[in-house]
């Protein structure tokens, strides 16, 4: 069954189920890639590791928690006089979770595997101000762009801060509209950019997918990389439409939102 939006489903948001949802992305975007791109070339996934601090919140911790023993408040010293006892505390031990990113490489066979495409799906990290996942993601972004490497950016979550390599005021000045961003930067264009703003009421786009020197785009059809996703993760099992989405939507969008529900049988 598929999604009864046109395009990204903002249920999706939901951060309990995000890791899952881009796992699947992932895993579909390479399936995809790899029916479709000419010989010579493979996708394949990339991963970045790191620590999540615990102070972050992020991501959930581990937390090993150490209860005392019943204690007596008083306790007897020397000659007899009774002392005060101080009470036990709870001992806590917080661990650090290490957390995976995933992402895709579009590797030349002809030329020893060398990265020609880099396509990254954003997850929360990656826009949450401060946070390793956004320093290291950052740091990667200003790598690849000031390389020969093609680097696409998608991003399906409204929360958080602006990631995509076109800065927010160019956005701004333009009058665009936009919930979700697809954005395309190739290797050594400078501060040249391809853009596909994506509303809530909007499929999808079919995005370019530049390879090597001399070899024509691929396209990406990220409607049907979604659907797919969507359907093998079994999300019309697991989303409760009868409720709002994890982050309210606009107001206009709402009221489209709740008739298009209504619609589809999924609201009263």
């Amino acid at each position: 069954m598929p999604s009864p939006f046109p395009g990204m489903d903002p249920y999706l948001e939901e951060p309990i189920l995000w890791s899952g949802v881009h796992q699947g992305l992932i895993g579909c975007l390479r399936a995809t890639l790899n029916a479709s791109l000419p010989p010579g070339y493979v996708a394949d996934v990339g991963e970045r590791l790191y620590v999540v601090q615990p102070q972050r919140g992020i991501y959930p911790d581990v937390v090993i928690v150490e209860y005392p023993p019943p204690q007596s408040v008083m306790e007897q010293g020397t000659g007899g006089t009774a002392v005060a006892v101080a009470d036990p505390p709870l001992v806590l031990t917080v661990e650090p979770e290490e957390v995976r990113e995933v992402f895709i490489e579009i590797l030349s066979l002809r030329e020893g595997e060398r990265v020609v495409t880099e396509i990254e799906v954003f997850s929360p990290s990656n826009k949450t101000a401060g946070s390793e996942g956004r320093q290291l993601y950052l740091s990667k972004q200003r790598e690849i762009l000031a390389s020969q490497t093609h680097l696409i950016e998608i991003d399906l979550l409204r929360r958080g801060e602006h990631t995509i390599a076109v800065p927010l005021e160019a956005f701004f000045q333009r009058g665009i509209q936009w919930n979700y961003l697809a954005c395309l930067h190739r290797g050594g264009e400078g501060r040249r950019y391809e853009v596909w703003p994506i509303t809530v009421r909007r499929r999808l786009p079919r995005i370019r997918v530049p390879l090597a020197d001399g070899d024509p785009d691929v396209v990406l059809d990220l409607p049907a990389v979604f659907n797919r996703c969507y359907d093998e993760g079994a999300y019309a099992r697991r989303l409760n439409y009868r409720r709002e989405p994890p982050m309210p939507l606009e107001s206009d969008d709402a009221g489209w939102a709740n008739t298009l529900l209504r619609e589809r049988g999924l609201r009263e």
